[in-house]
């Protein structure tokens, strides 16, 4: 899955301008019930403001509060410059490049504001990927890294009748080994899957109903 096929494009967006004093840029925040939002010039994107930028900047001031906000504007305390991802990427790379902000901007080659993805929506899709809200048997186990072993998970899978919910794997060990997560629905074979599952060379380390 691409970043564009999860984000909110950029007319949904809420945004600020370099040029849009504090104040404006604090009631637009406080009034969508927002922590931060991109700042663009045209549909190029610019950086990131956030209620903490904006505080940290004030502290950092020595100006009194009505006057910081009336006369300073985005583009004098906006950060993040680089806090962005090409619609292109895979999805997987947003999870370590919010850093600390909520919402992560997506731009083109050319720094054109295509649209942002959020924490929450990264989330739910990996809670999609493990199957989180769908009920199940959770089968955790590892397997050699060897030709044919997905192939002949697939085959086990099947001759048990098992209907798969998700199936996820995880980093290599020192030892070679993939450790595997299996989500089936819950059927009357899962004993007999997990035998076999151990007898062709799989080991089963945790079953549990989720």
């Amino acid at each position: 899955m691409f970043v564009k096929s999860i984000m909110i494009p950029s007319y949904k967006c809420i945004v600020a301008s370099t040029g849009d004093v504090l104040k404006q840029v604090v009631d637009s925040l406080e009034s969508n019930d927002i922590e931060a939002m991109p700042v663009v010039d045209g549909s190029i994107f610019k950086g990131m403001i956030s209620k903490q930028v904006i505080y940290k900047a004030f502290f950092l001031s020595e100006m009194k509060k009505q006057t910081f906000l009336e006369n300073k504007t985005a583009g004098d305390v906006m950060t993040n410059s680089d806090l962005f991802i090409d619609e292109e990427a895979v999805f997987e790379k947003t999870l370590t490049a919010f850093k600390g902000f909520p919402i992560l901007s997506v731009v083109n080659e050319n720094s054109q504001f295509l649209g942002i993805v959020t924490r929450f929506d990264v989330l739910e899709q990996f809670e999609s990927a493990f199957g989180v809200k769908k009920p199940g048997i959770r089968i955790a186990f590892t397997s050699e890294e060897s030709a044919g072993r997905l192939s002949r998970l697939a085959d086990i899978i099947k001759h048990y009748h098992g209907n798969v919910i998700s199936v996820t794997t995880f980093d290599e060990t020192d030892k070679l080994a993939r450790r595997i997560v299996l989500k089936i629905e819950k059927n009357d074979n899962v004993d007999r899957l997990s035998n076999k599952l151990e007898k062709a060379g799989f080991r089963v380390l945790d079953i549990k109903e989720i």
